[in-house]
């Protein structure tokens, strides 16, 4: 008997994302335009089509319905984990990622996302040297106790280190994974997975089963980053993927901190070269919570959450608060930007200023309301 009803929310969402040619942007101009999952599997193809992206064989393949069968085995095996799907209409799900270029319409989790909370990312090499591992370990557990929470991507080294500090200091941890939540890798951080979902959450915004793949973790890395305000590097080695997410943290306009390395050691070329590229050394964590927001910090507690910001969205909603996420803009470009009508964008505008979400500038204009 199946774990899962084919017509819950869910299951569409599942679906939808299947459908070949639908990729992040695609799929949210379809919520956009049609305004929810079942909508959009109940459109022709001719109304699917008029949709920017959507080309003619991904039309057939949702009025085909060829994605139920994924979205089938999908939705029971979610069923039967400890994970659950939070989509970017929840108020679960980071508004901070809606700053990045492809946000992922929907992420799997295990545990409980801190909402709203103050995070910082730490990242490094696999090969981390006992200086790299004591350092991390060191300023993970003291932002910690801070009420920061620690994000990184439980890879071996420098990863590892991160989320063990992070609980050592009491606080939480987000684990970013380049596999499916259901896949624990490495194999020997078992324990510290399950100590990460109580204490924090594992997110991956692969389906379910997806090995960890050399080719899921630069993807994954603009998570990371996105999720976090800041990025701290620790040993990395030129060319190195934590030097990936550094990138991807200064396109996003996130701040980026290094801990300066031994000169002599090949896995502190890529740290000691951001700094000289003008990241923040950080000998001590006062380096970085003076460059985190202090109303923030001052009203915190180890993992803790401010109600501030913390708003479900509708999908319309949700494509307006995305245009603004990256720049304020006049009412006039958010209609020529979206797939909606003038009266729809004013609508929603006035829904999100009632939310909390914007506020209304001079001149018809409209940014993101600061957290």
């Amino acid at each position: 008997m199946p774990l899962f009803c084919q017509d819950s929310e869910d299951f569409l969402w599942l679906g939808l994302r299947s459908v070949p040619g639908v990729g992040n942007v695609t799929f949210r101009r379809l919520l956009e335009r049609f305004g929810s999952p079942a909508q959009v599997m109940s459109a022709s193809a001719v109304e699917l089509m008029s949709v920017k992206g959507v080309t003619h064989q991904s039309a057939n393949a949702i009025v085909n319905r060829s994605w139920e069968s994924f979205a089938l085995q999908e939705a029971e095996r979610l069923a039967r984990s400890a994970a659950r799907l939070v989509t970017f209409t929840s108020r679960e799900y980071p508004k901070s990622l809606f700053e990045i270029p492809d946000p992922p319409p929907f992420i799997y989790v295990r545990g409980n996302i801190p909402v709203n909370a103050v995070a910082v990312a730490i990242v490094g090499s696999r090969r981390a040297t006992a200086y790299g591992v004591q350092a991390t370990d060191r300023l993970s557990a003291e932002l910690a106790q801070r009420g920061v929470v620690v994000v990184s991507g439980m890879a071996r080294g420098v990863d590892t280190a991160a989320h063990k500090g992070a609980l050592k200091g009491g606080g939480k941890t987000i684990a970013v994974l380049g596999c499916g939540v259901d896949r624990v890798y490495p194999s020997e951080n078992r324990k510290l997975f399950d100590e990460t979902a109580a204490n924090g959450c594992l997110i991956s915004e692969f389906p379910m089963g997806t090995m960890p793949l050399a080719e899921n973790f630069p993807r994954r890395n603009r998570i990371i980053s996105g999720i976090a305000r800041g990025v701290l590097v620790i040993e990395a080695a030129e060319n190195s993927g934590s030097l990936i997410t550094a990138q991807y943290a200064l396109e996003q306009g996130r701040d980026v901190f290094a801990v300066p390395g031994n000169i002599t050691f090949a896995s502190c070329k890529g740290t000691n070269r951001l700094i000289k590229q003008g990241a923040k050394l950080v000998d001590c964590v006062e380096d970085i919570l003076e460059e985190l927001p202090a109303s923030l910090l001052t009203v915190a507690t180890p993992g803790g959450e401010s109600a501030s910001g913390s708003f479900a969205l509708a999908p319309r909603e949700a494509a307006i608060f995305e245009l603004l996420a990256r720049a304020p803009l006049h009412i006039d470009d958010i209609i020529s930007q979206s797939e909606l009508t003038a009266g729809e964008v004013s609508s929603m505008l006035l829904h999100l200023e009632l939310k909390g979400a914007v506020t209304a500038l001079p001149g018809a204009h409209y940014m993101v309301r600061a957290a």
